[in-house]
């Protein structure tokens, strides 16, 4: 065999195999879930439990139920003035969608603000104006057992509860009485401290109200009510109010020469003697246009200009007391079309959460309404874009008019539904 020559060269290579590569790229993920796990605990237990729902399998895994302890409460409407000062802190900031809620926080409303929140256990509370809340526990234990409580420290709450578990509570405390709410009930609570009147209100379902050792049982329409140095509670039959049937919340009218003529009807009760309506260009009912006892389960208002308004009815028993609130219904009175009609195109609706995104196109020079909302811009060749409120959860419709200077009007309306 010939010598090898010295200018010969020669390359040296080392073997890789597939599994090497992917033996590898394991350890390196390992190694990067190890540090986010010591750096983000939470954020990565979170999203292993989103992965696992993933797997065949994976919605009756373990990890997808909720975590033990103390939970998030969440606002899903702010409206008005509403201020909340954490545990932590000494200070008040302003209420937003993003803030979450915790064990020991406050929430206050102004004399014109409305908050909406959301408990663990899927409770709702509306705190109405003037009122301030402590949020005293919001928790579940390893059996998926959940724990709202709620102290109403001064002003008004409607509250509804959801299905939960046995062996889960949903209770509010007020001037030192406690009510436990049963699964699918609402109830109203009012803690009136410059009158010394206290009350808690079952609007549907039932609770326990407990207070110097005395147990009151609620069903639907039955209330409490005491004064501090009351040493029993007082139980009371309630009339209950009307249901709103017209205009339906959300409702557009259309008018002639920039006034609508509306009529309002509702559910007649029994043990009624007369009803009050009020209607409202605010939801605070500050700013209110009528304000009628009528006798019948109907009313008619010719001359309303044109914009949102808000209305409610009580119902009033045989010995003139008021029963709580209606619902709080919202109509818009559009001028109707006196020529032409008007180009309005929708695209689908695009959901982000609880805020729904609106997009269309209409003529350039039109003013464009969402649920009475206005859209602030339209562009030049017409689009516009307009995202809602935070809406709870159910099912919303979405109407949308646009009107032009001739006095075109086009109105379109969307449903969708809210997880």
């Amino acid at each position: 065999m010939p010598p090898k020559s010295k200018n010969e060269s020669y390359i040296q290579y080392i073997t890789v195999t597939y599994r090497s590569v992917l033996l590898l790229c394991l350890f390196i993920l390992v190694l990067l879930g190890v540090g986010a796990y010591f750096l983000f605990p939470q954020q990565t237990k979170s999203l292993v439990n989103q992965l696992a729902a993933l797997l065949p399998g994976g919605a009756a895994a373990p990890n997808s139920s909720k975590e033990v302890g103390q939970q998030q409460a969440h606002f899903t409407n702010i409206d008005g003035t509403v201020r909340v000062k954490k545990n932590n802190s000494s200070t008040w900031a302003g209420a937003s969608y993003d803030l979450p809620l915790n064990k020991g926080d406050v929430v206050q409303t102004g004399p014109e603000g409305l908050a909406k929140i959301v408990f663990a256990d899927s409770s709702n509370y509306t705190i109405k104006q003037d009122s301030l809340i402590v949020i005293e526990d919001n928790s579940t234990n390893a059996a998926q057992q959940t724990q709202v409580a709620v102290q109403v420290t001064t002003g008004t709450v409607d509250l509804a509860t959801a299905t939960y578990s046995q062996g889960s509570s949903s209770r509010v405390i007020v001037a030192g009485a406690t009510a436990s709410f049963a699964p699918e009930s609402s109830a109203q609570v009012q803690n009136d401290n410059r009158n010394n009147e206290h009350s808690i209100l079952v609007k549907q379902g039932s609770g326990d109200v407990t207070r110097n050792g005395e147990v009151v049982r609620l069903g639907s329409y039955e209330r409490i009510a005491f004064k501090s140095e009351d040493a029993r509670m007082t139980k009371l039959k309630e009339v209950g109010p009307p249901t709103l049937i017209t205009p339906a919340n959300m409702f557009s009218v259309f008018a002639s020469n920039d006034a609508g003529q509306v009529d309002f009807s509702w559910t007649p009760m029994p043990n009624t003697r007369s009803y009050h309506i009020r209607i409202s260009k605010n939801p605070y009912f500050t700013q209110l246009v009528e304000d009628k006892t009528v006798s019948a389960p109907q009313y008619k208002v010719t001359t309303l200009p044109e914009g949102g308004y808000y209305w409610t009815v009580q119902s009033v028993d045989v010995q003139g007391k008021e029963s709580i609130e209606s619902e709080h219904n919202k109509f818009t009175v559009i001028a109707k079309a006196s020529s032409a009609g008007l180009a309005l195109d929708l695209d689908p609706l695009v959901q982000h959460g609880h805020v729904i995104e609106v997009r269309g196109k209409t003529d350039p020079s039109a003013r464009v309404m969402v649920n009475g909302d206005e859209v602030p811009v339209v562009g030049g060749d017409g689009t516009f874009r307009y995202y809602t409120p935070p809406l709870p959860q159910g099912e919303h419709v979405i109407t949308v008019t646009a009107q032009n200077t001739k006095g075109g009007v086009s109105t379109k309306t969307k449903t969708v539904v809210v997880q």
